[in-house]
C-alpha cells in the first residue's frame, strides 16, 4: 500500500493528515533500541529503532503527519514508516484530518480493517461526487460518525458544519460548485471518503446511482442487508465480538427457560413415548444430537465417511425449471436434502480439511452437483488463521479434524427476494447446521456449530469479494473424544 505522496508546499486552508496512538497506547522505547507497545496490562514488540527514530516516534502521542516520512528519502523516515505500518496493522492507530498542525481535528479515522491506510484519491474540478446509497451517520455515545459497510473506516465528525455540508452529497455534485458552498469539508475529506468507497464519482451518462455504484453484484444488496453481514461477522469493523458478556453488570441474564403463561395447562406427556425403544427413529436422532469441540487426532474421520456424510446432508439430487408467467420469470431449481427459502439453495460447502484418512491436508470445495470435492490453492497462512480461527471459537484443545465453511452466493436470494434475503440465508444456514449435526450423529461422528465467520478471510482464501459469495456459518467435524459432548 502506497504512502500518500508528499508536496512541495502547502497551499492555504489545506488539511493536515496525521497518524497517532490510539488513548489507551502507549509507547515504550528502550536503551537497547528495542520499541514496544503498551495498553492494557500487555507490551507489544514491535522491533529495533535507531535513537532518532524512537524520539520522533513519540510525536505519534498528538499526532505525526503522514507526509513528513512518506518520501521515504532518509533512513529515519524508512524507520518511522515500518513503526507506524506496524501499529496500524496490530489495529493501535487512528488518523486525524486537522486545518493546521495546532488545530482542531474536522474528522477522526478510526480503521476497521486491519489492512486500512489513507489514502486521498485525486479528482478534478469536473468531477460529480454522490454519497453511497450505503452510507449512513449515527451517534455513538457523544460523538456523530459516519460509515458504510463497503468501508473499512469510519468518520468521526468533530465539526458540526461538516457534517451539515456533507448532507448536500445525497444527490451529485460538481467539485467545482461544491468548493463554492460555505461550510464545504475541502477536497483531502473528499478523497478520504471516495478511497472509503462512502463517496463515489458519478458520470452525466449514468443511468441510475444504484447500477452507477460497483458492480452487478452489489446491485442486489439492500442497505439494511449488507450491513447486517459485515457487521455480524468478523473482518470489516473494529467492535467487540463474540461472546464477551458486554450486558453482564447492566442487566440480568434472562431465564433459560420462558415463564409459563398463567392459566390452565393440558399436560402432553401422556401421548408421549416414554421409552427410547418407542420413539421414532428421528426423535431418536434429535435427542442423541450433541455438539463434540474435541477430536480424537489418533482416529481422524476417513474419506469414505466424508463422502456419506456430505451425500446425506448437502448433494443435489435433481433439477427442475419454470417457465415465465405472471407470477414472475423463468428459473431454474435444484433439489437438496434440506428445505431452503423459495427453494434458492444459495449455500456452498468449502472444507478445511486438517486430518482425513484417505484425502490430502487442503482446502476444497464440495461440487454439490458431481458429488465431488475441488481442491482450491489457498495461502498456508490464512488455511491455518481458518483452523486456529475455529479452534478458538470452540474453546476446544485442537484444531478441528474438518472445519465446513458454509458460504451464501448472495444474488441467488436478493435476485428474487427484497428487503428480506439476508434473513431468509440465515434461516437456510440454520436448517443446513441441523442437517449436519443429524448426519454426523447417524454416522457416529461428531460435529460443533461455531458462529463466528471472519468475511475478509474467506475472500483471501477464495479471491471471492465479501458481497458476491461470503461465509455465513462455520461446522467443525471429525471423530470426536468420548467426553467432550455438550448441547
Amino acid at each position: 500500500m502506497r504512502a500518500p505522496a508528499k508536496k512541495s508546499g502547502r497551499r492555504a486552508g489545506s488539511a493536515i493528515l496525521t497518524a497517532r496512538l490510539l488513548g489507551h497506547v502507549t509507547l515504550d522505547a528502550r536503551a537497547n533500541g528495542d520499541i514496544a507497545a503498551s495498553f492494557g496490562g500487555y507490551s507489544l514488540p514491535l522491533g529495533k529503532f535507531s535513537a532518532s527514530a524512537a524520539e520522533r516516534a513519540q510525536k505519534l502521542r498528538t499526532g505525526l503527519p503522514l507526509d513528513s516520512f512518506a518520501s521515504l528519502s532518509r533512513t529515519v523516515d524508512k524507520e518511522i514508516n515500518q513503526l507506524v505500518r506496524r501499529l496500524a496493522i496490530r489495529g493501535l492507530l487512528e488518523y486525524a484530518l486537522t486545518r493546521s498542525r495546532h488545530g482542531d481535528d474536522l474528522v477522526v479515522i478510526e480503521p476497521q480493517a486491519p489492512d486500512y491506510w489513507p489514502q486521498i484519491s485525486a479528482h478534478r474540478e469536473t468531477d460529480m461526487v454522490v454519497l453511497s446509497r450505503f452510507a449512513y451517520m449515527r451517534r455513538r455515545a457523544g460523538d456523530m460518525v459516519l460509515e458504510s459497510p463497503r468501508a473499512r473506516a469510519l468518520f468521526k465528525m468533530c465539526d458540526p458544519k461538516t457534517a451539515g455540508a456533507l448532507a448536500m452529497l445525497s444527490t451529485p455534485q460538481q467539485i467545482r460548485k461544491l468548493r463554492r458552498q460555505t461550510g464545504f469539508p475541502g477536497l483531502e475529506l473528499l478523497g478520504l471518503l471516495v478511497d472509503c468507497q462512502i463517496l463515489f464519482k458519478v458520470g452525466a451518462a449514468d443511468a441510475g446511482l444504484r447500477p452507477a455504484e460497483g458492480d452487478e453484484h452489489l446491485v442486489l444488496w439492500d442497505f439494511h442487508d449488507l450491513l447486517f453481514h459485515t457487521r455480524s461477522t468478523e473482518g470489516r469493523h473494529a467492535n467487540p465480538a463474540g461472546g464477551v458478556y458486554a450486558f453482564a453488570d447492566v442487566i440480568s441474564s434472562p431465564p433459560a427457560a420462558r415463564p409459563s403463561w398463567p392459566g390452565h395447562k393440558i399436560d402432553l406427556q401422556p401421548f408421549s413415548a416414554q421409552q427410547p425403544e418407542a420413539m421414532a427413529p428421528t426423535a431418536k436422532l434429535l435427542r442423541e444430537r450433541h455438539s463434540t469441540r474435541d477430536f480424537d487426532a489418533a482416529r481422524p474421520i476417513t474419506l469414505a465417511e466424508l463422502s456419506r456424510f456430505l451425500d446425506g446432508a448437502a448433494r443435489v439430487l435433481g433439477t427442475f425449471s419454470t417457465t415465465a408467467s405472471d407470477d414472475g420469470p423463468a428459473f431454474t431449481y435444484v433439489v437438496r436434502p434440506y428445505p431452503s427459502g423459495g427453494s434458492s439453495h444459495e449455500l456452498e460447502l468449502y472444507l478445511a480439511v486438517d486430518k482425513c484418512e484417505g484425502l490430502a491436508r487442503g482446502f476444497y470445495h464440495y461440487d454439490a452437483g458431481e458429488h465431488a470435492l475441488v481442491p482450491i490453492d489457498v495461502p498456508m497462512p490464512e488455511f491455518e488463521a481458518l483452523l486456529q480461527g475455529g479452534q478458538f471459537a470452540m474453546d476446544a484443545s485442537g484444531v478441528p479434524q474438518i472445519l465446513i465453511t458454509i458460504a451464501a452466493r448472495f444474488g441467488r436470494v436478493a435476485w428474487k427476494y427484497s428487503s428480506i434475503a439476508y434473513s431468509l440465508i440465515l434461516k437456510d444456514t440454520g436448517v443446513l447446521m441441523q442437517t449436519l449435526y443429524l448426519m454426523a450423529t447417524d454416522l457416529g461422528l461428531g460435529g460443533c456449530a461455531i458462529g463466528s465467520n471472519h468475511i475478509e478471510l474467506f475472500a483471501r482464501l477464495t479471491g471471492l469479494e465479501f458481497h458476491i459469495e461470503g461465509p455465513v456459518g462455520l461446522f467443525a467435524l471429525g471423530r470426536g473424544k468420548a467426553t467432550t459432548a455438550s448441547g
